[in-house]
């Protein structure tokens, strides 16, 4: 009978196989970790199952006591024999539930721990990724695959493998007894179950391919939400609130069908157990009477035998769902690992300490985006003087932003190298270089919370003093101070609470409070008025005596106290030299000069 048993779970299982081996295999080394706890649960679960099949022989044996009792008309011990059998029962039933508690404490318990483990390993590859993959990638992609995705797999980790191991062991011991008990009877009675284990082979394909559908239209539902929410004032604007919510009634209506057509397929699972199961409870009692005519069984055999087949009713019944919740995790597994398996574009390739010092020297460089195969810079060549200030000009997609995403390793070059002090800079710390700049982009990002963890963002640990200094430099701190919370005041997200100059404003305090050897402003001043642009740009001479610094800017008034002035136009270096130098040669540069300061 193991060997019929062995034959029934291969084929409930087959169908799973492939999945279970090419995605959930992953993770395998979370279970590994958790080895101790793994197999604390399943003796747990084989103890609970012990007094689980226990009552049945106590049913048994009072039955046939009691009918052997009547049989000889000795009435006087039947109360005994009942309260005796009651209480094994009670007392049995009691230990099964101590020990079900226990088994959920440490499986279940165990999936959490593994999901807490997920979460951060997922979180960490995302940070580790490059720029590329967050252009290639939605935001509510990105988001679901982290929530609901993992969460699915969680359901594999704990009910799934906690019902798989309770099936195995009560099948194994179940049928042990009802061997021995009567082998006939038991076969009549085993025989509805490969029934059972070929239906889960041919539903559990599609299971699958229904969960992977389901999965994908919650990402984009997610996405859907997610852009809705962060371009509300651009919805509200054009009064666009129908055709947004048009999207998002028909992403969800989508959505909808395809659980549906998910949940017909699951819901022919447990019709069919409980049919299957109705049919062996039939045939133990036709072939159980036939059995005890003959005298091969007694009469407490039979309700013996019907106790245990109500015992697998439930299990057996979980069958459908834990395949339903395996192909599910494992639909689930196979996203997440797509972004497991992807490695980084940019490797730091040196774990030691690298300091960041001398000049910067542009050697023929050339990038082409990978993810839309756009050439950004082409044969770039240039130096960038250490404790310099150095302007970098050029009109709007002409490449400015690409030479800092460079110089900030944020992509590496195509063609060419990047030098600082003479050295490839892929050859130094990644971390250590970019903790060396301070980079303000284009959007002066802010995060949701206060202006004192925004400007503090940089270190955690710092003095009140020191944010008040970084926010007077960036010409901010007297509207800080007019606010009724100041520092603390919740800016919201993405700062929408303020205005464009203030957030820019405050994403340069972030940057003077983390006081780097080389400072990046990106187009960073083009919300800010003119009078306070040219006050920061003096804080910005008087905070970078010693240390090198980059102005990227389309406006000729922001780069004329530059050192040194680069002119871009369509990724190449049309012009350099000082703001004076470029205004006499009449090129490009002097001509948007005239054109500026004539509006």
């Amino acid at each position: 009978m193991s060997a019929n048993l062995l034959i029934i779970f291969v084929l409930s299982q087959k169908a799973l196989n492939h999945f279970l081996m090419q995605h959930l295999k992953y993770l395998n080394k979370f279970l590994w970790n958790y080895r101790s706890t793994l197999l604390l649960g399943v003796c747990f679960i084989f103890i609970t199952n012990i007094f689980a099949i226990y009552p049945a022989e106590f049913v048994r044996s009072a039955l046939d006591s009691l009918l052997e009792k009547f049989d000889t008309k000795e009435h006087e011990n039947i109360s005994f024999i009942l309260l005796k059998y009651g209480c094994l029962i009670v007392l049995f039933a009691i230990l099964k539930g101590i020990f079900l508690y226990l088994t959920r404490q440490t499986v279940i318990v165990m999936s959490r721990k593994i999901e807490y483990d997920l979460k951060n390993e997922v979180f960490d590859q995302y940070q580790k990724l490059s720029i590329g993959f967050y252009k290639k990638n939605k935001t509510g992609d990105l988001m679901n695959r982290i929530t609901e995705d993992i969460s699915k797999v969680r359901m594999y980790l704990g009910p799934a493998i906690m019902y798989t191991i309770n099936l195995s062991i009560l099948f194994s011991l179940v049928i042990y007894k009802m061997c021995c008990v009567s082998l006939t009877l038991t076969v009549y009675v085993l025989f509805p179950l490969p029934l059972l284990a070929i239906s889960v082979y041919f539903v559990s394909t599609k299971i699958n391919k229904k969960s992977e559908k389901v999965q994908a239209q919650l990402s984009t539902i997610t996405s859907i939400s997610q852009e809705a929410f962060s371009g509300i004032r651009i919805i509200k604007s054009f009064t666009n609130e129908e055709n947004s919510l048009n999207l998002f009634y028909q992403s969800c209506k989508k959505y909808t069908q395809r659980q549906i057509e998910l949940i017909k397929i699951e819901a022919i699972f447990i019709p069919l157990i409980i049919t299957l199961i109705g049919i062996s409870t039939v045939l133990i009692i036709y072939i159980g009477g036939l059995e005890v005519f003959k005298g091969n069984i007694t009469t407490g055999n039979i309700a013996e035998f019907i106790i245990y087949v109500n015992m697998l009713a439930w299990p057996v019944a979980s069958v459908g769902w834990v395949t339903s919740l395996i192909q599910r995790a494992a639909a689930s597994q196979e996203r997440i690992n797509e972004f497991l398996y992807i490695k980084a574009d940019i490797q730091n390739r040196n774990v030691s300490k690298t300091p960041v010092v001398g000049n910067i020297e542009f050697n023929n460089v050339s990038l082409i985006y990978n993810d839309t195969d756009i050439k950004a810079l082409n044969n770039i060549n240039f130096n960038i003087l250490e404790g310099k200030q150095i302007g970098i000009f050029g009109k709007t997609g002409s490449g400015k932003t690409s030479i800092a995403n460079l110089i900030c390793r944020l992509y590496d070059v195509s063609n060419g190298t990047i030098e600082i002090n003479k050295q490839d800079i892929r050859s130094y710390n990644l971390n250590n270089l970019r903790s060396s700049i301070g980079y303000i982009p284009q959007d002066g990002y802010l995060f949701s919370g206060t202006i004192k963890e925004n400007i503090a963002f940089a270190n955690d640990i710092c003095s009140e003093k020191e944010i008040e200094i970084a926010a007077g430099k960036a010409e901010i701190l007297d509207e800080i101070n007019s606010f009724p919370d100041k520092f603390n005041t919740i800016i919201g997200e993405r700062g929408v609470q303020l205005s464009g100059g203030q957030r820019q404003r405050l994403a340069i305090a972030r940057v003077f409070f983390k006081k780097p050897k080389i400072y990046i402003f990106d187009d960073c001043l083009s919300a800010i008025d003119a009078t306070k642009e040219q006050k920061i740009l003096k804080n910005l001479r008087k905070e970078t005596k010693d240390k090198t610094t980059i102005i990227i800017s389309h406006r000729v008034a922001t780069l004329e106290k530059s050192d040194n002035i680069i002119v871009i136009d369509k990724g190449s270096v049309i012009e350099k030299g000082t703001h004076k130098t470029l205004i006499k040669d009449k090129g490009f540069y002097s001509q948007i000069h005239v054109n500026q300061s004539s509006n």
